[in-house]
C-alpha cells in the first residue's frame, strides 16, 4: 500500500514526531537504543516523497539530556528550507538561561520519557511552572500502568500536555482503561495527542494494530480533532533494536487520511494544529 493522496505542495504539512541520529554525538551511558545514523539529508528525501514542509525533531533517549544533535538538526533543516522545531530532554535542575537559549534554538517543549527513564514524574509540576512563561508544553511518553495516578495531575498543569504515540497504550488500546482517561483529558482542552507509533505494538499482526489504531483514532478525532497532530516517528528507532519491522512512512500517511475521514480534518491535523502547538510563524 502507498499513499494515494499527498498533502499537497501548497500545504505546510508537518511531521510532528521524528528523530535525527548522528554518530558525532555520543550516546548516553547505558542507552537502550543506539540506532545507526539517520541524518538531515535522508530525512529531507522522505519529506520530498511525502510532500511535507515542516517537522518537529524530538531528542531521543539515546542522547540523554544532550540536545546538541536536535538543535543542530533544527538549524540544518531550517537552512535547507524546512521549517523545524524541536522537543528537548532536560534535567530537573536545568537553569533558566539554558531554557531561554533552547527557546532561541527552536525548542518548544520538554519530553518526559517514562518508558526509557529520564525525568521523574516528581519533576512534572516544578518544570511545567518554569517552562510556562516560554509558551512551551510537556510531551509525555507514559507506560500504561501509570495512567491511574497521573491523569488528574495533568489536568492542572499550567502548560499543555502532548501525549506521544496515541498515549502509548498496549494492544488493544481502544479498549484499555487509559483510553478513557485520555479522552477525558482531551475534553478538558489542555491535552493533545500525537497520532504516531501505532505500529509499535509488539507481538501483534499488522492487520490487528491497524484495526486497533483506526478505532482509537476514531474516538480521538470525534473528541477533539483540533488537538491532534501526526508524526512519522522516523527513522523508527525501535525497529533497529529488532522489536518490529519498520513501516513504510507513506503507508502511515495513508492511514492518517483514513482515520481523519475528510481532507479538512487531514489539513487540520497536518497543518493548522501543529502551527499552533509548535509556534510556527
Amino acid at each position: 500500500m502507498r499513499a494515494t493522496r499527498e498533502p499537497g505542495q501548497a500545504w505546510l504539512s508537518c511531521d510532528s514526531h521524528m528523530h535525527i541520529y548522528d554518530g558525532r554525538y555520543p550516546a548516553v551511558a547505558g542507552a537502550r537504543l543506539t540506532p545507526r545514523d539517520a541524518l538531515v539529508p535522508a530525512y529531507r528525501q522522505l519529506q520530498a516523497r511525502l510532500g511535507l514542509k515542516r517537522c518537529v525533531v524530538v531528542t531521543p533517549s539515546t542522547y540523554g539530556t544532550d540536545n546538541r544533535c536536535t538543535v543542530d538538526a533544527v538549524r540544518a533543516l531550517d537552512a535547507a528550507g524546512t521549517q523545524a522545531r524541536g522537543i528537548a530532554v532536560v534535567h530537573a535542575g536545568v537553569d533558566d538561561a539554558t531554557l531561554r537559549q533552547l527557546h532561541q534554538d527552536g525548542i518548544r517543549g520538554v519530553r518526559f520519557n517514562q518508558t526509557l527513564g529520564g525525568l521523574s514524574l516528581d519533576d512534572l509540576e516544578p518544570l511545567a511552572a518554569r517552562i510556562a512563561p516560554l509558551g512551551w508544553h510537556v510531551e509525555l511518553l507514559l507506560p500504561a500502568d501509570l495512567w491511574p495516578a497521573v491523569g488528574r495531575r495533568l489536568q492542572v498543569l499550567p502548560v499543555p500536555v502532548v501525549l506521544d504515540h496515541f498515549g502509548r497504550l498496549p494492544y488493544p488500546m481502544h479498549r484499555h482503561a487509559g483510553q478513557r482517561e485520555i479522552l477525558r483529558l482531551l475534553e478538558k482542552g489542555r491535552t493533545w495527542v500525537k497520532l504516531s507509533g501505532a505500529y509499535l505494538q509488539t507481538g501483534v499482526t499488522r492487520t490487528d494494530w491497524e484495526s486497533d489504531a483506526a478505532a482509537m483514532a476514531a474516538d480521538l478525532v470525534r473528541t477533539a480533532p483540533q488537538r491532534l497532530v501526526w508524526g512519522s516517528n522516523w527513522p523508527h528507532p525501535t525497529s533497529h533494536a529488532g522489536l518490529h519491522q519498520a513501516p513504510d512512512d507513506a503507508d502511515l500517511l495513508t492511514l492518517l487520511h483514513a482515520w481523519a475521514g475528510d481532507d479538512a480534518t487531514v489539513r487540520r491535523i497536518l497543518v493548522d494544529n501543529p502551527a499552533q502547538l509548535y509556534d510556527f510563524a
